[in-house]
């Protein structure tokens, strides 16, 4: 070492103390409103701050579903009948990619493609009635069959070419009710039969629902995916009747008609309809979002619109959108869909929000708020618990007793081991400078870390790990009871730290399972914080001790051998 320049203007070391102050302010400094806080910015998980938790069950299936070579018409019969109100529909030429039917009411290209399953073409009919031919699949065929039959959200998944189409049903299903709803379809459920969703599903409910908790409480809420049907929630600060309120509870969503004047009547609730599609671009570049009605909300909505005469003055008959009793969107009905509505309940329909980025903007608002808070599939209930929050403060005060007393006896062990507060100074400093940088790594805004009972037997066991290594490299320095020339410190210290790296290498082998694999919210909590740890020592503070120990000990006595550590052997090649 340089006998000029002191340890502490050493690069590692003032890497070491620019990490620790800014450290430091991670974890009592923050900025809101253009305004500079002084408080504590550690974010405490439920087991120390109090709180509850809820597991929820998504409620879903994943078949594969196929039907006979008369399935298809059968379907149209069932759909169309119901529609139409005409349970004698006639079933034409069926194709890979077209139905034909006879109906015996009259009725129109559009009544026909507001059921959504393609376009059509229409004509008479001899002998009266309407002859249809309607462009669809035998797959969009099944999808619309299943969710009229369920009353639920059914999403097609890509499948191998020449296999029957796989479905996700978003809803609670079991493989003898799918079976006998296909029956009269000539249709089937070919296994296997899974129970659960997505993972493109679960990420949107998990989504969704960070959304929807977050912005309500002033604590981090977490929520950790288990299994592909699972999803556990902690709600720190947050009492059981609350979370599930919070949790359980869709966002109340109402379309009204406007009457007279300002006066409005109720028309439908947001638990009637049933799909919401993304923002798209509709004819003249007017931005807009499609959503569906049920059979209930579609009959509803004809009824109003007959009722209060929009379907003949549609410019004064506005339909407004409220959520939670808040106006977030109103617009008249569309001159033709007033027309149309007249004769058939429309279930297909489209907001139309504006044009250019406003227009967009307001249609990404108004999805999520057609949405209400409702989740992609159903959830129940499955377990649920709670920590009171007296109880959640006597646990935090037992930590802090406990990595207390962890640190008391390091320094009597390391005391009793070196006996010499040049050695003991550093290294108890060093391990403590690493407490403080995982707590303000853990405090960072984006990183989101909560404190449990997990993550702090994480700091205990990193400090352990921290302080082995310490010790590894201060039994190298001293080794022959004298500090080395520079070459053979510099050998001392690279077999030091060879130990140390694959020490650490373990450790991450050893945790990384537990966080590409576990579903468990306290076991990947456990093992970030380990990873983290061992990465801040291993990278930052152990390279630094390596030269603040050197600089300590050149003028020191050996107190381990009792023979002085002679100055010229710090320098010299």
């Amino acid at each position: 070492m340089n006998e000029e320049e002191p340890f502490y203007k050493n690069p590692r070391v003032v890497l070491l103390i620019l990490v620790i102050l800014g450290s430091i302010a991670a974890i009592t400094i923050s900025f809101s409103n253009g305004q500079i806080h002084i408080g504590s910015n550690l974010k405490y998980g439920l087991d120390l701050d109090g709180g509850s938790w809820l597991q929820m069950q998504l409620q879903g299936a994943i078949a594969q579903v196929d039907v006979g070579p008369a399935g298809p018409g059968k379907i149209v019969q069932a759909e169309f009948g119901k529609l139409l109100n005409d349970p004698g529909i006639k079933i034409g030429s069926v194709s890979a990619s077209s139905v034909t039917f006879i109906t015996s009411k009259d009725t129109t290209q559009k009544t026909i493609d507001s059921l959504g399953l393609g376009t059509s073409t229409v004509s008479s009919a001899p002998g009266g009635g309407t002859r249809v031919t309607l462009q669809v699949t035998k797959d969009v065929l099944i999808q619309q069959y299943l969710h009229d039959s369920l009353n639920a959200d059914v999403k097609q998944i890509p499948s191998s070419p020449g296999r029957p189409p796989t479905f996700e049903i978003r809803n609670a299903t079991t493989e003898d009710s799918l079976n006998a709803i296909l029956k009269p379809v000539d249709g089937k459920v070919i296994p296997p039969f899974n129970q659960g969703v997505t993972k493109d599903t679960m990420d949107e409910t998990e989504k969704r629902l960070a959304d929807k908790l977050n912005p309500i409480s002033l604590k981090q809420i977490t929520i950790t995916p288990i299994g592909n049907n699972y999803l556990l929630i902690d709600l720190p600060g947050v009492s059981i009747e609350e979370a599930r309120k919070l949790a359980l509870t869709p966002g109340k969503f109402e379309i009204r008609i406007q009457v007279n004047g300002n006066e409005t009547a109720h028309v439908l609730y947001g638990d009637q309809i049933v799909g919401v599609g993304v923002p798209q671009q509709e004819q003249g570049s007017a931005w807009g979002v499609s959503f569906e009605l049920n059979d209930d909300g579609a009959k509803a909505l004809r009824d109003a619109a007959i009722q209060y005469g929009a379907v003949t003055n549609p410019s004064a008959h506005y339909l407004s959108m409220y959520l939670d009793d808040n106006l977030v969107f109103d617009a008249p009905l569309a001159p033709d869909l007033a027309k149309n509505i007249q004769s058939v309940p429309v279930k297909n329909m489209v907001a139309t929000t504006g044009t250019g980025d406003a227009g967009h903007q307001k249609a990404t608002e108004l999805q999520l708020h057609l949405r209400a808070g409702a989740l992609p599939v159903h959830v129940t209930e499955v377990g649920s618990g709670e920590v009171p929050a007296p109880l959640g403060q006597k646990f935090k005060e037992q930590v802090a007793i406990a990595g207390l007393i962890a640190l008391i006896l390091v320094a009597i062990v390391v005391s009793m081991r070196y006996k010499q507060p040049n050695i003991i100074i550093p290294m108890l400093s060093t391990s403590f400078s690493e407490v403080i940088i995982i707590l303000g790594f853990a405090s960072l805004p984006f990183i989101g870390l909560q404190l449990d009972l997990a993550t702090i037997a994480g700091i205990i066991a990193v400090i352990g790990t921290g302080v082995d290594h310490l010790i590894i490299i201060t039994d190298e320095v001293l080794s022959g009871g004298f500090i080395p020339p520079t070459k053979v410190y510099q050998s001392r210290i690279a077999k030091a730290f060879a130990i140390i790296f694959a020490a650490a290498a373990t450790v991450l082998v050893a945790m990384l399972p537990l966080i590409l694999f576990m579903d468990s919210s306290a076991l990947r909590g456990f093992a970030e914080i380990t990873i983290v740890g061992v990465l801040i020592g291993v990278f930052i503070a152990r390279p630094a001790y390596a030269v603040i120990i050197q600089g300590m000990l050149v003028e020191a006595t050996d107190k381990v051998t009792g023979k002085a550590i002679d100055k010229k052997y710090a320098g010299e090649d």
